[in-house]
């Protein structure tokens, strides 16, 4: 029986030649995406020109569509998990949870609540819990919940201070983070209702952490002037050089002036699974811990994670009940995870971390983290050897800020800002590299993030080699 129009379907035939030919596409993309440009440069004259057009009233075929995407849409993206993809946090992802993303989305799992998914629901606690162990959170009344990313984990994180210290009045609540938290931070604060007079930016020192004592001297004088402190936001793994806070430090100041302590580790949580989990130390006393599996546990956008130290937290701040759930609730152990945070659909994030977990298995999580660590570190020894670079922020947790100011050259820094400047402008014009510029101590440097595992020291030299070209026809264009 021949199926209507309006079904939306296609025939088991078309289904399966169809699927099959978007995971040839998946899987060449896997095996070749790193002898690509990584680069993707177009105006939006050039974009326009290309993708504009009316809407479209009748069909297309199927396949007609697909090689309209290939050629025109997925090449005008940068490749954020290519290996020389160094800029902003790159995406290194991985096949595994690619394919648990496809059936997630091809099964249209709701991972909202219990009664629509209990196998979601479960391995979201799971998964959880896992995340918990690693971090130090108890296992027992801890929680948490998967987000879209590092941004709505913190907005929740916050909502969930704010309700649990403020009540229903935070008109006179102040809230401290430092000169290098995320911005996702400050974005947050301003959503859910603060202004900015409520927010105190601490100074970070010489090597960019929060000031200790310039953040008691804030809480002081806040209270004072009868304001109330309520949340302490700390970085662990700042994006710009990858520090991390004095946690333990932070956490002393937080209990003794009954803060509620918010870590930051969207980027450097995951560190705890390297050798430098001392400088995370602390890290688990936080009320609450941000952490972001689509950064450096190599998972396909979007999966952003929220550890709580007592998952009532979050129940007892996002708890809605309306008419058309009441049939849905369940018992108290049945968690609808949409009563944990901002959504109520939801899509299954869970099963990707899942699949890809059990599939490589924690261990090999832990030696990909640790040689994007190690990678750094060499780069960071290849730059000091040499006459033309200057270290500005050294390797921290795979991130290292350097830049071009030859020692046989008195360069000043207006000169060296422009000259740094143009070098990362000529790299990623070139298309060879996605290298780009970051601000330290009014300095305009280059800025390397190397969390890809498959990022060798011969792309790093190679890329390095390049930028030095481009410095030195810098100088002769100065000359």
């Amino acid at each position: 029986m021949e199926k209507p129009d309006h079904s939306l379907e296609l025939s088991r035939e078309e289904m399966k030649q169809y699927g099959y030919k978007i995971i040839d596409h998946i899987v060449d993309h896997f095996e070749t995406q790193d002898t690509k440009k990584p680069v993707t440069i177009a105006s939006r004259e050039e974009m326009d020109s290309l993708l504009t057009e009316e809407i479209p009233n009748e069909p297309t075929a199927a396949n007609q569509v697909l090689d309209f995407v290939m050629q025109h849409v997925i090449p005008n993206s940068n490749i954020v998990s290519h290996a020389k993809s160094f800029s902003f946090v790159p995406g290194p992802s991985n096949y595994i949870s690619a394919m648990a993303d496809t059936i997630a989305t091809g099964f249209n799992i709701f991972s909202g609540g219990w009664a629509a998914s209990p196998a979601a629901a479960e391995l979201e606690i799971v998964t959880m819990n896992w995340m918990l162990e690693v971090f130090g959170f108890p296992t027992k009344n801890g929680g948490g919940i998967f987000t879209s990313g590092g941004s709505m984990a913190n907005l929740t994180a916050l909502v969930t201070a704010r309700r649990i210290k403020c009540g229903q009045d935070f008109s006179k609540a102040t809230i401290y983070l430092s000169d290098q938290a995320h911005s996702s931070n400050i974005k947050a604060i301003k959503v859910i209702g603060f202004k900015k007079e409520q927010i105190r930016i601490i100074p970070t020192d010489i090597e960019f952490k929060l000031s200790l004592n310039k953040l008691k001297n804030a809480i002081a004088k806040d209270r004072l002037e009868g304001l109330q402190p309520f949340c302490m936001i700390a970085s662990a793994g700042t994006t710009n050089t990858g520090t991390v806070d004095p946690l333990n430090e932070i956490a002393d100041i937080c209990k003794e002036e009954d803060l509620w302590f918010h870590i930051d580790g969207a980027y450097g949580a995951a560190a705890m699974l390297s050798n430098k989990k001392p400088l995370l130390k602390g890290i688990e006393r936080a009320d609450s811990l941000t952490m972001d599996p689509h950064k450096w546990f190599f998972q396909p956008y979007e999966i952003g994670c929220l550890l709580v130290k007592d998952h009532n937290w979050l129940s007892s701040t996002f708890t809605e009940k309306p008419e058309y759930l009441r049939d849905v609730e369940g018992n108290e152990s049945e968690i609808n995870f949409y009563d944990h945070g901002v959504q109520l659909t939801r899509r299954f994030r869970a099963l990707k971390f899942y699949m890809s977990l059990k599939t490589f298995g924690l261990n090999t999580f832990k030696k990909a983290i640790q040689y994007n660590i190690d990678l750094a570190e060499q780069t960071e020894a290849i730059l000091r050897k040499s006459r033309n670079w200057e270290i500005v922020s050294p390797a921290t947790l795979a991130i290292i800020n350097f830049r071009f100011n030859p020692i046989d050259r008195n360069l000043n820094e207006k000169e060296l800002d422009l000259i740094n400047q143009n070098i990362s402008n000529k790299i990623v014009f070139s298309r060879e590299a996605l290298l780009v510029t970051t601000v330290l101590q009014g300095q305009i440097v280059l800025r390397m993030c190397l969390i890809n595992p498959r990022t060798t020291i011969q792309d790093i030299q190679n890329t390095l080699e390049k930028c030095e070209i481009y410095g030195n026809e810098e100088l002769k264009v100065k000359v």
